[in-house]
């Protein structure tokens, strides 16, 4: 007997089950029928978190752009024509940033003798023919040529001049490098060449990037000799005014022109060259003024001094 009364409460306690499963079905369909959402029921777990959005980096503000070296020198340049002006020198100034290709100059732009500088022209000339097998150079001719660029010795100079057609020389090297408004000398003399500041700064741009028709190699012998120019002629002429000693914190490679009682009696100085490590520079200036030797070197060192304070482009 008390194994079947144990069945029966065993039965009626699932019976009981059943009544409660059923009343919970219908109360989560009438939740359903209510469209109440059944988010408890649903999820197993904790409802996870979007994360929040990254912020974007923020931006690194640009770096000031310096401004170019010649940008402030037009009016330095004005300055310093104005008081080589006031000091009596008729003073021709061109600057070439073969970089940006920006170009400054002032002054009188009338061609004017070139003195020494025309050694440029005798030893290019030179060059061009040795490279095309027209020319052979002696080691005495090699020397000569060294010391005619780096000392300014004038005996070679007049040898290669006679000997490569004299004249003839300076219009072949003007046709070249398109130099418009150079002229050979109207009587024969190398150092009454005739030329203009932005002739000769064309004509070192173009030697260097060898459109003016000299082979790369040797338009490098040129520029070796020029970049070890010495502090004297081989006259004892001081060779350190105008470029070398304006322009002193920088690398230069210069050609130097000097002579007097032009017109009649003017002192003629030119400094001319290539400036910086990279070649970035050109400058070529020249002056006439009616004074000693010593203030026309210092007349184009002072003008170089008021363009470039600190001594560098």
């Amino acid at each position: 007997m008390r194994r079947r009364r144990s069945v029966l409460l065993s039965a009626g306690a699932v019976l009981l089950a059943l009544v409660l499963v059923g009343a919970s079905s219908a109360e989560i369909k009438a939740h359903l029928d209510g469209r109440s959402k059944p988010v408890a029921l649903l999820v197993a777990g904790p409802t996870p978190t979007q994360p929040p959005a990254a912020l974007p980096a923020p931006t690194a503000a640009p770096e000031p752009t310096a401004p170019e070296p010649t940008a402030t020198l037009g009016p330095r340049a004005q300055k310093a024509i104005a008081e080589a002006e006031r000091n009596g020198a008729d003073i021709s100034f061109t600057l070439l940033d073969r970089t940006t290709g920006k170009v400054v100059s002032g002054g009188d732009p009338v061609p004017f003798p070139i003195a020494s500088v025309a050694k440029l022209f005798i030893a290019d000339d030179l060059l061009l023919e040795t490279s095309r097998k027209r020319a052979v150079l002696s080691p005495e001719d090699r020397r000569g040529l060294e010391l005619m660029l780096r000392s300014s010795d004038d005996f070679p100079a007049d040898e290669f001049w006679i000997r490569d057609g004299r004249n003839e020389i300076v219009t072949r090297v003007a046709e070249r490098y398109k130099l418009t408004s150079t002229t050979p000398p109207y009587n024969g003399d190398w150092w009454n060449t005739m030329s203009t500041t932005a002739d000769l700064v064309r004509y070192y741009a173009k030697l260097l990037d060898g459109t003016g028709g000299l082979p790369r190699d040797q338009a490098n012998i040129i520029m070796a000799n020029l970049a070890a120019s010495t502090p004297l002629g081989i006259d004892g002429y001081p060779q350190r005014f105008g470029i070398p000693d304006g322009l002193f914190a920088e690398p230069v490679a210069v050609k130097q022109g000097w002579m007097c009682c032009w017109a009649p009696d003017k002192q003629v100085h030119l400094t001319t060259g290539v400036i910086g490590s990279d070649r970035r520079y050109v400058i070529a200036m020249a002056s006439m003024q009616p004074v000693d030797e010593a203030t026309a070197r210092d007349t184009l060192t002072q003008a170089l001094k008021t363009m470039f304070p600190g001594g560098r482009i």
